[in-house]
């Protein structure tokens, strides 16, 4: 019986070093992500997304859609057309197993040179090296 316990044991402990490996790696790869953004290297941060990624962002609608890298980066140099200096604000990063949660202010100039800033939460779920989901919110009534 005192065996069965500590290997019970040693397996809750590998268990919880792999889930902070991976989690230390998926946050590696969403500030890769960021970066790429604020580099406006879209082709880069796209590839930071699976074939075909679900999002869900206000600006898809109310459900998410898929999107391939393609999709993605077309996205955001269009935005950098609306807002050269558009960048995002890293607040917070945080993983559990294959989950990001990043807490970031995104902002930019508006054509007349009006500056603007959005407070956004975003949850990647990483899958296999790749971000698969992207759940972006924000409030876009302003």
């Amino acid at each position: 019986m005192k065996n069965l316990s500590l290997i019970l044991i040693a397996m809750l402990m590998l268990s919880a070093c792999r889930k902070f490996e991976n989690s230390a790696q998926n946050i590696a790869i969403a500030e890769g992500m960021f970066e790429a953004f604020n580099q406006h290297d879209w082709k880069k941060m796209a590839a930071f997304y699976a074939d075909t990624a679900e999002f869900l962002d206000p600006s898809f609608g109310t459900e998410y859609v898929k999107k391939t890298p393609a999709e993605t980066a077309s996205k955001y140099k269009e935005m950098q057309q609306m807002f050269p200096d558009i960048k995002d604000d890293v607040k917070s990063i945080t993983a559990t197993g294959d989950r990001v949660v990043v807490e970031f202010v995104s902002g930019g100039s508006l054509p007349d040179g009006k500056k603007w800033r959005l407070p956004i939460c975003t949850v990647l779920t990483i899958t296999k090296g790749k971000i698969v989901k992207d759940a972006t919110y924000y409030d876009n009534s302003h």
